[in-house]
């Protein structure tokens, strides 16, 4: 995604403390989409680092036509969770909240706990286990059904980065002069 956004960003995605200093909103919607789903903050962080690198109109990069001219997108992923059209419809109806925004870090925070949610009813993967989450996120849950991951080493591969980033947020959110009091 990184060619297809430009960034303001002014903090260090890597870094949870970092990250929820910078925009101390966002630690308080994170922990709210704990409480209500279930959801690892630290989970919810690392799809959406992975996903939209923290922009909040990030979008798939466009196909190239005869290598140069500007072509269609690859799918209708949009903003922080890189949710798609008919999902982010499934998930405006499903909790009324229907005026939910890609582009809002709330919205978007909230929507990764509904869907890691109905992950764990549907498919009964654990809400702490990251890399089978991830894979469920990114193939839908009837691709992980049919476990279309097997055919993509690649996937396999961003799947045990996006867990290894989430552990890493795990632990630093213990060195985080603000962690008293919080759900992590």
């Amino acid at each position: 995604l990184s060619g297809c956004i430009t960034t303001d960003r002014s903090f260090n995605t890597s870094n949870i403390c970092d990250i929820f200093k910078t925009n101390p909103k966002w630690k308080s919607y994170a922990e709210k989409t704990k409480e209500k789903w279930g959801v690892p903050v630290s989970l919810q962080l690392s799809f959406i680092k992975q996903e939209s690198s923290f922009e909040r109109t990030a979008r798939p990069p466009r196909k190239k036509v005869l290598g140069f001219i500007p072509g269609l997108r690859p799918s209708s992923a949009y903003g922080y969770s890189q949710a798609l059209d008919g999902t982010w419809e499934e998930y405006k109806v499903s909790t009324k909240n229907f005026n939910a925004d890609r582009k809002n870090f709330k919205d978007a925070s909230d929507f990764i706990g509904w869907y890691v949610d109905g992950s764990y009813r549907l498919l009964k993967i654990d809400k702490g286990d990251v890399y089978n989450h991830y894979l469920a996120y990114h193939e839908g849950k009837g691709g992980f059904q049919k476990q279309s991951y097997n055919k993509k080493k690649w996937l396999l591969d961003v799947a045990k980065k996006v867990e290894r980033q989430a552990k890493d947020y795990s632990n630093q959110i213990t060195k985080c002069n603000f962690h008293k009091n919080s759900v992590f």
